[in-house]
């Protein structure tokens, strides 16, 4: 790992914290990940529908939308130390309840689980970001923030593959086989096994997470330091950040960006099978094949970010997912498949370094910044459920049409940023 270079990209006395908050982003790639599987997994073990099932990631949404703020008034009044050990307790009791969840056979107790969950995870992203941004040279602070959450995509890869092991029994039950159960008084003994499948993955990840609070507990982290004068109140924060339009163009960027990321990600998929006749299997093979390209993308980017500017860099890499999501659009098949494949690995960059050059500068704001960007999440809210709408009137390929607007909408800040 680069930590010095002619401007360090870490300050040598801030390398245990460094790696200590890059292990969270890891972390949290992994409950990320799994909804998707808590979806597939809940709706044979509640007999959900795909809508009812959906649920999942609307009240994750909600999480991330309710605690933003509150996340970061806490860690303006009390430090990222206090915000990031109580957002790791937070998350830990989420993944503990898991339990009694399953043993009362619940959904709406798993969602309440999932709130709990989103909720922690949205101190750690209001938390870790701003605070990994601080820890070297602001001349750095994308390449940084890019390096850190290159471990977030390996989170996700990681969260797929303990889902499909621990979570995934491999049992797909024929409708003639379930009546022969329920006559039988089976089928009830069998859904309660698939709902305490899910207990496991959850009860480890609390476990890390306790451990992970106690390190941070024991080890001094440095903080943003203000006086009682320079100190602001969260109302105040809001009012100068909303007239500060740099940091709203961000805003807007990143808000825009989730919803391509999101969209593409939920609708690749349906993508693949309609268009290039892949197997449900073999498109979700490729489907953690965009992950890979995904991590790929975000490691390349930072050792590429010491030769070029951030912002130029993503703007040449908007630019590219224009023309790759144009190309799934009009050439839709195994061509347009592979282009909708490469847009993850160009994608990849965007939100760290969109991040890290809105927050430049905020000084006393950033905290109460930080949360403002991390409520942009609502983008996967918004321009998902759009991208289904126009599959419904036209269909899949069309859809993208709405990623491909928002690379053009990034582009555009990328040029004027890095002007």
């Amino acid at each position: 790992m680069m930590i010095e270079n002619k401007t360090k990209m870490v300050n040598r006395k801030y390398l245990i914290p460094f790696i200590l908050i890059t292990c969270l982003f890891f972390m949290w790639g992994i409950p990320n990940n799994l909804n998707g599987i808590l979806i597939k997994q809940f709706m044979k073990s509640f007999e959900l529908s795909i809508l009812e099932a959906s649920l999942i990631q609307s009240v994750f949404y909600i999480g991330y939308f309710v605690f933003a703020f509150p996340a970061a008034t806490i860690m303006q009044k009390y430090g990222y130390k206090t915000g990031l050990i109580g957002g790791l307790l937070l998350f830990a009791v989420g993944c503990v309840l898991f339990w009694p969840a399953a043993i009362a056979g619940s959904y709406a107790f798993f969602l309440f689980c999932l709130f709990i969950i989103a909720s922690g995870l949205t101190f750690l992203e209001t938390g870790a970001n701003p605070f990994i941004v601080q820890l070297g040279d602001e001349e750095t602070a994308e390449q940084r923030l890019n390096l850190a959450q290159a471990f977030n995509p390996l989170g996700s890869i990681f969260g797929v593959i303990i889902g499909t092991v621990f979570i995934f029994s491999g049992v797909e039950l024929s409708g003639e086989t379930i009546a022969e159960m329920k006559e039988a008084g089976e089928y009830t003994a069998y859904l309660e096994v698939e709902t305490l499948r899910v207990v496991t993955p959850y009860l480890f990840l609390a476990v890390f997470a306790c451990i992970w609070a106690i390190l941070l507990w024991k080890i001094k982290l440095p903080e943003q330091q203000t006086t009682k004068e320079q100190a602001t109140r969260i109302g105040d924060s809001l009012k100068i950040l909303l007239k500060n339009k740099e940091f709203m163009k961000g805003a807007l960027a990143l808000f825009l960006y989730v919803g391509a990321q999101v969209g593409t990600w939920s609708f690749f998929i349906l993508y693949v099978q309609q268009y290039a006749g892949m197997t449900e299997k073999t498109a979700g093979y490729m489907l953690s094949a965009t992950l890979i390209a995904f991590t790929l993308g975000r490691l390349s980017a930072t050792w590429l970010m010491k030769l070029v500017k951030p912002v130029r860099l993503m703007a040449f890499y908007s630019l590219i997912n224009i023309i790759l999501t144009i190309c799934c659009i009009l050439m839709p098949g195994v061509f347009g498949t592979w282009c909708l494949l490469s847009t993850s690995f160009f994608m990849s960059l965007m939100y760290p370094t969109i991040f890290a050059s809105s927050l430049k500068g905020l000084g006393e704001h950033t905290k109460i910044g930080s949360s403002v960007m991390v409520m942009t999440i609502l983008g996967g809210a918004v321009v998902t459920p759009l991208m289904g709408v126009i599959q419904e009137i036209s269909n899949v390929a069309v859809s993208m049409i709405l990623p491909s607007i928002a690379y053009m909408y990034i582009f555009y800040y990328s040029i004027k940023k890095s002007s």
